[in-house]
């Protein structure tokens, strides 16, 4: 084959697999996808504090179940935001992952596309193909009543994982497993004031408005920079909605109207990394020129950290399969299960980002 020949045969067989990784990954861009899941033996999430408002907890009793048995049972999963990110993928793929280890009989999965009318149907849609427990990841605090309402008129129990839900635990639903956001943000500023010397002038990338996780995110910060760092002017807050596109663009907007600006929170590592972008354009060295911290624990965004581009991350593990399929277990022998199951997050820094890849997701 000559030269001339074998490039254009390349560049077909190219254009070929860049459309099929383009179908299949929704248009994402394809390093978020890498090894999502991490290697789950090192992230692997564990309890740091279970807590009960009502005694023991709600058993099946309270909750007004009836006994299953998971291996015989079918499981819906109702995932809130299209698989675009790390987060997402990785949460996702831990429920199929532990829904096949248990040998449950059959795992219903469904994807809301950030829609919250589309998280109702498939959940009602799942309750008519006989789902019998469900675990879902909220869209937002509010508006899934009606889809709560529907389980529990088949009395089947609704789990909850990473973001709370206003409503009442053992009632509309059974239990939250998730991490303390409020804590996140306070652990973020403390990062952010160490790589500032708690002096400069701050912009917060905010995640999607509605739902828990922004709005105790923001707290946490807000009120940790206040009560430690004065010196730390908070100068800006403008939603990403946890998108790295919209964290490019709003980075990209804050670099126009406030020059100033010294430092940059991000409630998660898709808008950091969306912000790296576009400091890169402007000319600017993040990690250096504007210091960045984020919270997730993606892989791309540990990867970031150990190359100087971010200065702190906090983990936000999505591996809840093993925690939820315990839980239902335990919930179905008769053991109460606590209003909150929170479980503990780590922290990324300069010195231990390269030797903590293997547990970023």
């Amino acid at each position: 084959m000559t030269l001339p020949q074998r490039s254009r045969t390349l560049a077909v067989a190219c254009v070929v697999a860049a459309t099929a990784a383009l179908a299949l990954s929704g248009c994402a861009k394809s390093e978020t996808t890498d090894n999502a899941g991490g290697d789950s033996s090192q992230g692997a999430q564990t309890v740091q504090t279970p807590s009960a408002s009502a005694g023991p907890g709600c058993t099946l009793t309270t909750y007004g179940a009836p006994k299953l048995d998971l291996k015989n049972a079918v499981v819906g999963f109702s995932q809130s935001e299209k698989e675009a990110n790390p987060f997402r993928i990785a949460e996702t793929q831990s429920i199929k992952d532990e829904a096949a280890k248990i040998g449950v009989k059959k795992l219903l999965t469904t994807n809301a596309q950030s829609q919250l009318s589309k998280q109702i149907s498939d959940i009602q849609d799942m309750l008519a193909q006989g789902a019998q427990f469900l675990i879902v990841a909220p869209l937002n605090s509010d508006g899934l009543e009606p889809a709560f309402q529907a389980a529990a008129a088949k009395k089947v129990p609704v789990l909850t994982i990473d973001r709370k839900v206003n409503a009442s635990a053992c009632k509309d639903y059974l239990a939250f497993l998730g991490s303390d956001f409020v804590e996140q943000g306070k652990r973020a500023a403390d990062a952010m004031i160490k790589a500032t010397g708690g002096k400069g002038k701050v912009a917060i990338l905010l995640g999607s408005s509605g739902n828990s996780v922004t709005t105790d995110r923001t707290k946490g910060f807000v009120d940790q920079v206040k009560a430690q760092a004065p010196g730390l002017e908070i100068v800006a807050q403008q939603t990403g909605e946890f998108a790295r596109d919209k964290g490019q663009q709003v980075m990209e907007q804050l670099i126009q109207s406030k020059p100033d600006i010294t430092a940059v929170y991000a409630e998660n590592d898709e808008m950091a990394l969306g912000a790296v972008t576009a400091l890169k354009a402007a000319g600017k060295a993040p990690g250096k020129d504007i210091k960045i911290v984020s919270i997730d624990g993606t892989r791309n965004a540990v990867q970031a950290l150990a190359n100087g581009e971010l200065n702190a991350v906090i983990e936000s593990n999505p591996r809840f399969g093993p925690l939820a399929f315990a839980t239902a277990q335990k919930f179905y022998s008769g053991e109460g299960i606590p209003e909150d199951v929170i479980i503990s997050d780590r922290a990324y820094d300069p010195a231990n980002a390269k030797s903590s890849l293997g547990g970023a997701y």
